[in-house]
């Protein structure tokens, strides 16, 4: 069966879809001994031969899943340039290639879903999925009823609306206080330009919800596996908002939010999750 080169290159574990799609067009993908630049290639992996940088591509691997708590002052990426840790650094122990679907912040903290599933990667960072990302929020000062009705309006930044978000008050902490917020969009630093937005500097970030992923209790540096009944979780929701779209209906569409309860919200009780050895899917 035919599919494209760049899903090929990502399906073998090698690169993200992204960067497979940055390999062809620099040249170093060959196919048949011919270098291939054109990125809608189809190719057959029992009939054509395809190298990077000179070298077969291995047989694809298992499909791993798994959850990190990035630690404050950490890169969300494999790699970098300037020499800073990344969060391949606390990824001991594991063979397979993974990469980081979507990012943090370099200050910021929490719940990153790492895979080498190309496919499902890109499905869950695509826009019109709008895969919800909950954040608990140290920020200056105490947000007023306003300024939460406008959060949860949406607020004008300088590369447009956001969608209305969901927010909760947490707790107050001396000047400041603590908010959990929702979002669905994915855009640069957009947690932290909301908040500025209605006056409210961030102090400290923490993602604990990543669709139907939670955080738990992993310590920061800590990774899990997924549990398979995760893994078909995060599988089940993309496959959820295909149907819909293929019924001709917006993927984004989510329920209604339930009214917002005055007054400060109970922190959820996070349990500890335990870590598991490796699980492939």
């Amino acid at each position: 069966m035919e599919v494209r080169l760049q899903k090929m290159i990502a399906g073998t574990g090698l690169a993200s879809r992204r960067k497979a799609e940055q390999l062809i067009a620099a040249g170093r993908v060959t196919v048949n001994g011919k270098v291939v630049t054109e990125l809608g290639t189809k190719v057959d992996s029992e009939r054509d031969h395809v190298k990077v940088d000179g070298k077969h591509l291995t047989a694809a691997q298992p499909y791993v899943y798994l959850m990190l708590n990035k630690p404050k002052n950490v890169m969300s990426t494999l790699d970098d340039p300037g020499g800073r840790t990344t969060v391949k650094d606390f990824l001991r122990g594991v063979s397979v290639r993974v990469f980081p679907v979507g990012r943090l912040d370099f200050d910021s903290e929490g719940l990153m879903l790492l895979t080498n599933n190309g496919d499902l990667a890109q499905a869950l960072l695509h826009p019109r999925y709008h895969v919800p990302k909950t954040y608990l929020i140290k920020v200056k000062g105490v947000l007023t009823d306003g300024e939460i009705a406008e959060l949860e309006r949406g607020v004008k930044l300088e590369d447009g609306m956001t969608s209305p978000a969901q927010v909760k008050k947490v707790r107050k902490v001396e000047a400041n206080s603590w908010v959990e917020i929702t979002i669905h969009e994915g855009r640069k630093h957009q947690v932290k330009r909301m908040l500025e937005t209605v006056g409210h500097p961030v102090i400290k970030l923490l993602r604990i919800k990543m669709g139907p992923l939670v955080l738990g209790n992993l310590g920061p540096g800590e990774f899990r596996f997924l549990t398979d009944r995760e893994a078909n979780a995060l599988r089940s929701v993309v496959e959820q908002r295909r149907v819909l779209e293929q019924d001709g209906k917006d993927p984004g569409t989510r329920p209604p939010r339930p009214a917002r309860q005055a007054g400060w919200a109970r922190p959820a009780q996070r349990k500890r999750q335990p870590v598991k050895k490796a699980r492939v899917a």
